[in-house]
């Protein structure tokens, strides 16, 4: 019997391992969606997301920022959970089939090496300025946009608790 957190955890990997995994699943006939982002405090907008990305594709692949691109995005006291947390909790979905962490402050270098058949991001982003997009129509692939749920986010979430403080 497999250990259910290892293979919670092997879902967890670096770039040269992602680019492996990416070669068999696509020997396999899989198809690669990607989408990234910090994913700091899971919410309903976080699954209903993700699910629908996943659903484009065969395989699923988050890019996940590290905690010090995060505080470089969203300023000095987030991330809330730190990267680990956050790539444990997203590995453990079973639509996810590979979490990889990135410092870089867009995630052009994970999309140019791994050649997603898909691009997904949210319903705040416009298709053509997608960090990536050039790239994947480049090699054939598409880019979406996924709508968001209203009235799910991280800030707000934040922003309620410290409201009751």
């Amino acid at each position: 019997m497999a250990n259910k957190l290892q293979i919670l955890k092997s879902k967890i990997v670096n770039l040269d391992v992602l680019l492996r995994y990416a070669h068999i699943w696509r020997f396999g006939g899989n198809n690669i969606v990607f989408t990234n982002g910090c994913f700091d405090i899971i919410h309903r907008g976080h699954i209903e997301y993700l699910a629908q990305a996943a659903s484009l594709s065969n395989r699923l692949v988050i890019g996940l920022n590290t905690d010090s691109s995060v505080s470089t995005l969203k300023g000095p006291n987030r991330p809330v959970n730190d990267e680990q947390t956050r790539a444990e909790i997203l590995a453990a979905f079973g639509f996810v089939d590979a979490v990889v962490l990135f410092s870089d402050e867009t995630p052009i270098n994970l999309i140019t090496q791994l050649k997603p058949d898909v691009l997904v991001k949210g319903g705040d982003y416009n298709p053509d300025t997608i960090v990536g997009a050039d790239v994947v129509r480049a090699n054939g692939g598409r880019v979406e946009v996924i709508p968001f749920v209203n009235g799910f986010s991280t800030s707000s979430i934040i922003n309620k608790i410290l409201a009751q403080g």
